[in-house]
């Protein structure tokens, strides 16, 4: 066993161990298995449960070094939401599809130097292995601060998986402060727009991290430049984008004025619909690739992304706007399924088949962490 192996099995011990310690660590208080009043956990916890073991298992997301990618609309909101679940529903420990996401994700950030970008050049086109490369560290990074949360410490995998996201920084230019996003026109996550979306979650990445990375004067450099990237590129920004700002401002409260972000939430409440929710469809200007008419119906993706981001900028549980969209969230779980149904604006497609949910994957983990956050 190499000296790589050896930091691969020893950060995963340390960091499966603390996830089963739960969010505050040993001595912490877990709430009564159950589900939440108006929804249920466990349903949501199976559903996403079953979708992270079908992308596991799917042949297009299989990967080098027997890895699999680390994809925005599955992986990332279940890497985040399932150990709240976990919590809510007084589980013990981390499943083993989830034990076996993060395992996936400590193994590329520890062989980094020779796993390959997800996409290269030769099959997908220019630019593709240098924008695959940069968002999986982003994504990396963010997955497993998530987890380091629950301790209350940093592990040398997520550290790692830090200096790697700022080593790939822009530091000059127009775009310095941002990074290099994979791009191939799929909104809202792989576009023209999607490099703000990405600098936004290396501020959640940060914001959420423990041991006070906000005041590490090691990487004040890079927060300082990522600060001003994300104030100079704001006005331009789609309000998908600022989204996820709002979210991250939560934790990093200077990265909006609070000129900014009363105007950014009174924004979103103009555009909430009769029936409480929000439809994706109005948060940029999107036109679908085979020009079919987007849905403009509420879905469970925005109005559960945005129920999550004014919670976290401190909007009250009992603001009426913030409560009429926490009272459709509980309202349209599908009873079943246990998930929240988003719609795709690149192509029209039901959201049914394992390979078309990916809308409703996404959906699903942001509308767990606000409803978690919301009782």
């Amino acid at each position: 066993m190499g000296i790589k192996d050896c930091f691969y099995c020893l950060a995963l011990g340390c960091l499966t161990t603390a996830i089963a310690l739960g969010a505050d660590g040993a001595g912490s208080s877990t709430p009564q298995p159950g589900s939440k009043p108006g929804w249920n956990a466990q349903a949501a916890a199976r559903y996403l449960d079953q979708r992270e073991i079908w992308w596991q298992a799917w042949k297009n997301s299989q990967r080098d070094h027997e890895t699999v990618c680390v994809s925005c609309h599955t992986v990332l909101p279940y890497a985040l939401a399932r150990p709240t679940l976990r919590r809510v529903l007084g589980e013990k420990s981390a499943s083993e599809q989830e034990q076996a996401m993060i395992a996936g994700v400590i193994k590329r950030v520890s062989l980094w130097d020779e796993v390959k970008p997800f996409y290269d050049d030769a099959k997908y086109g220019p630019g593709k292995a240098e924008g695959s490369r940069t968002s999986e560290a982003v994504l990396n990074a963010v997955v497993l601060a998530s987890h380091d949360a629950e301790t209350g410490h940093l592990t040398e995998p997520t550290r790692t998986a830090f200096r790697t996201v700022w080593a790939l920084q822009h530091k000059t230019g127009e775009s310095a402060g941002g990074w290099t996003w994979l791009n191939f026109h799929n909104s809202p996550w792989e576009a023209d727009e999607s490099p703000y979306w990405g600098a936004s979650l290396v501020a959640l990445a940060v914001g959420i991290a423990p041991d006070h990375m906000l005041k590490d004067p090691e990487i004040k450099e890079n927060l300082d430049l990522l600060r001003g990237y994300l104030q100079r590129e704001y006005a331009a920004q789609p309000m998908v984008n600022k989204i996820t700002l709002l979210w991250a401002s939560g934790k990093w409260p200077e990265l909006l004025s609070k000129e900014d972000r009363g105007a950014l939430i009174d924004s979103f409440f103009s555009l909430q619909k009769e029936d409480g929710g929000w439809s994706l469809s109005t948060l940029n200007k999107y036109e679908r690739h085979d020009k079919t008419p987007l849905e403009t119906k509420s879905d469970g993706f925005a109005t559960g992304l945005i129920s999550l981001a004014l919670e976290a900028a401190g909007v009250p549980q009992t603001q009426p706007q913030l409560a009429k969209a926490i009272h459709w969230l509980e309202a349209n779980q599908d009873p079943e399924q246990g998930r929240w149904v988003a719609y795709s604006v690149n192509r029209q497609q039901e959201p049914t088949a394992d390979g078309k949910l990916f809308m409703s994957d996404a959906a699903t983990g942001y509308t767990v962490l606000a409803l978690s956050k919301a009782h």
